[in-house]
């Protein structure tokens, strides 16, 4: 089964309507040993079928089509690699984020965040000022499961690289096992919404999305919502600054604001927003915000006919949903970096962040999906997607015996403004708008309110 088909099948729609999503017959310029570039391709197309069967809906035509670019799909989920401020490349990976030999095996660390890069050392008794050679000369004497252990204790985020059939075995992997690949779930029942007219190449207007979101599925999934016409408005602590570039690279379409939900007055603000919201995203660890009332049942609530996205590394059940994981992350404990490796022991990487992009569409999908849901049923919603539910489904995916080859050399589909060049949007249906509303604005530069 395919990645669209087990999307679809989540949010028990007609597989048949499926027929409208058709192939240009090239395939998406992502190479490797798993099939990234499918993968990606149908994530991204079954958030635009979602938007389509929306569009409508809402505006009482016809369905439209859905057929996409693979050169925009591959621009999209390589956007950090395209991406240019003031012509300049950016460097995605900080220096001791990456893998590293241990005495028995493999880590992965990510610490592109400074607090992730001071958990790591003080994990491993390292001074503040340790640099890349430092770093592996330490972790070549270590036991990659200690590793693991104490920078996880410590707040920090690393894993051993493990096969797919050690993930396989995994009490986590195995908790996951029965999940869909989309979570859909009721919060209660509630009357049915009612939206005004809108256009073709707008299936979301009229609808406010509060972005609780950071790094790249959650920021991709709120900029395709904008992109379909949504009013999207970014809410972060001003505590935890995001990467000013990361940022900027998955921002088009939407506004950010900085609101401490711990300072009674930006937690009264937050309160008037979240009056008048119809979706809140959130991509922090489970149960993270619940303090501020922001659990799914706490915002069904008080926020009758809400829909909320959950984006978690882990999921929500089994022994690591707690645990802070990206992408790179889940890669390698899943089996995916040692895949990638081509089985001569050394970890590699896929082509792109594809999890992350590839669960930030899917959730869009569900969100787009759980509107028109609310159209016709009500309720109020709950969709979640993890991370290392789709690097499970990836690792199932086979590439079809006469799949078309892939070049992975390919020019790039962008855009620039004002000095930032960045991906052009791959979600695509017939009438759909070709680009997005409004560039990225600098992080924290937007006033927290709504559009009048």
């Amino acid at each position: 089964m395919s990645l669209l088909d087990a999307a679809w099948h989540s949010l028990g729609e007609d597989a048949a309507a499926l027929a409208l999503v058709r192939e240009n017959g090239t395939a998406v310029p992502l190479t490797g040993v798993v099939p990234t570039g499918r993968f990606v391709h149908d994530a991204i197309a079954a958030a635009s079928f979602s938007a389509s069967l929306l569009a409508a809906r809402r505006v009482g035509c016809a369905v439209p089509a859905v057929e996409l670019s693979p050169l925009k799909v591959a621009t999209a989920v390589t956007s950090d690699k395209h991406f240019r401020q003031g012509g300049e490349p950016v460097a995605a990976w900080a220096e001791l984020s990456g893998f590293w030999p241990c005495s028995d095996g493999w880590v992965r660390t990510h610490a592109n965040y400074p607090h992730h890069r001071e958990a790591l050392l003080t994990a491993l008794d390292l001074p503040d000022d340790t640099g890349a050679d430092g770093f592996m000369l330490a972790l070549h004497t270590m036991n990659a499961a200690d590793v693991e252990e104490n920078v996880v204790a410590a707040g920090g985020v690393a894993t051993v690289v493990r096969t797919a059939e050690e993930w396989a075995e995994h009490p986590h992997a195995r908790a996951l096992a029965d999940l869909p690949v989309i979570e859909m779930t009721s919060l209660g029942d509630t009357e049915q919404s009612v939206l005004g007219d809108t256009t073709i190449d707008a299936p979301l207007a009229g609808l406010r999305v509060l972005d609780l979101t950071r790094v790249i599925a959650g920021p991709v999934a709120s900029r395709t919502l904008g992109l379909w016409g949504a009013d999207v408005l970014r809410i972060d602590s001003p505590r935890h600054p995001e990467i000013g570039w990361q940022h900027l690279d998955t921002g088009a379409g939407k506004r950010s604001a900085l609101l401490d939900l711990e300072v009674d007055a930006d937690r009264a603000t937050f309160e008037k927003l979240l009056e008048t919201a119809d979706v809140v995203l959130t991509a922090y660890r489970p149960g993270t915000l619940d303090k501020f009332g922001l659990s799914p049942a706490a915002l069904a609530e008080r926020r009758p006919g809400i829909i909320v996205g959950r984006l978690s590394a882990w999921g929500t059940v089994g022994p690591w949903a707690e645990r802070r994981g990206f992408d790179s992350i889940v890669q390698a404990a899943t089996g995916i970096a040692l895949t990638e490796g081509e089985g001569k022991g050394t970890p590699g990487a896929l082509p792109a962040q594809a999890l992350d992009h590839a669960a930030g569409y899917l959730l869009a999908a569900a969100v787009t999906t759980a509107v028109r849901r609310r159209i016709d049923a009500g309720h109020s919603w709950l969709v979640e997607v993890s991370l290392a539910r789709l690097a499970t489904e990836l690792l199932q995916q086979r590439r079809p015996r006469h799949a078309p080859t892939a070049s992975a050399n390919f020019t790039p589909t962008v855009t620039t403004h004002d000095g930032i060049t960045s991906a052009v949007p791959a979600p695509a249906y017939a009438g759909s708008p070709g680009r997005f509303g409004a560039p990225a604005v600098e992080w924290g530069s937007s006033p927290a309110e709504w559009r009048a």
